[in-house]
């Protein structure tokens, strides 16, 4: 085991491991460390806590120290120059007729390069673009393409599910969505009510599986002949998430009774289902 903290540069970006080199942090301060970019000035996002060595990819490096005021007063100048930097480079954008969609401005923490992210359908020549800014702001300028998830992730907004987008609240890797999990989920298949505002599959489709694989599990399926406290009858139909089942009873000719998955024991069906392993096959 090896202790680290948690380490984020942005309020929604990915959660970095460093070495404490045995000083404690607390959650919401901040502190200096070293990165492939140079000097950074990170927020503490976790605390010390031990993970596996097997979890720690590549070489851990340690916290620099804890950040001054000096160093918060210089991250917050920073946060400033990206609101006049963004200004300009939209400007120049349009001055220059470019495809392209200006997302967001990053400037690195000692101020030594400057980060436009933006969006575009196809390959776009900035190379007078990167003049301008140069001349402009006196130092290195990066332009990079992101595509349409990291758009939303960094603009933020609020879904269909009338929350804050996942991917600015509380994601911090990007993970592949399949419409096999829609299927999974009984969710209707229509593209337009399972993608999110950036036009992919919803990133909850993801992170909701294996509950749904869960409770696939332990539910019994449409189909299953099972026993209730009203009698036997076969289910009709299933709400994976409430656990309630609609279940016709035998020689009845009225509506089918609603139940519990818990109140249920499976007769027929449901096989491969683990809860029911041991249930009797027999009607």
């Amino acid at each position: 085991m090896v202790e680290v903290i948690g380490v984020k540069f942005r309020s929604d970006g990915r959660i970095y491991s460093f070495s404490p080199a045995g000083r404690k942090f607390s959650a919401g301060s901040y502190v200096i460390v070293t990165t492939s970019r140079g000097t950074e000035c990170g927020e503490v996002a976790s605390e010390n806590h031990n993970v596996p060595d097997s979890s720690i990819v590549g070489q851990l490096k340690e916290v620099v120290r804890p950040a001054t005021e000096e160093d918060l007063k210089k991250m917050h100048e920073n946060r400033k120059k990206e609101s006049v930097a963004f200004e300009f480079c939209e400007k120049k954008i349009a001055e220059r007729g470019l495809e392209m969609k200006l997302v967001d401005v990053e400037v690195t923490f000692d101020a030594s390069k400057i980060l436009f992210f933006f969006t575009a359908d196809g390959r776009i020549d900035f190379r007078e673009l990167v003049k301008d800014l140069a001349g402009q702001f006196h130092t290195r300028i990066e332009l990079r393409q992101i595509g349409v998830r990291d758009e939303a992730k960094m603009m933020c907004g609020l879904g269909i599910c009338g929350q804050p987008f996942c991917c600015s609240r509380f994601l911090n890797e990007f993970q592949p969505v399949s419409i096999k999990m829609a299927k999974e989920q009984g969710l209707s298949l229509n593209p337009a009510k399972i993608s999110g505002t950036c036009g992919r599959l919803m990133c909850c489709l993801k992170y909701e599986q294996s509950a749904y694989e869960h409770l696939g599990k332990i539910t019994p399926k449409s189909g299953s002949y099972v026993d209730t406290p009203e009698g036997k009858g076969t289910v009709v139909d299933v709400s994976l998430l409430t656990g309630k089942l609609k279940v016709k009873l035998d020689g009845s000719d009225g509506m089918p009774i609603t139940v519990h998955r818990d109140d249920v024991n499976v007769l027929k069906g449901c096989k491969g289902c683990k809860k029911f392993d041991n249930a009797d096959n027999e009607e």
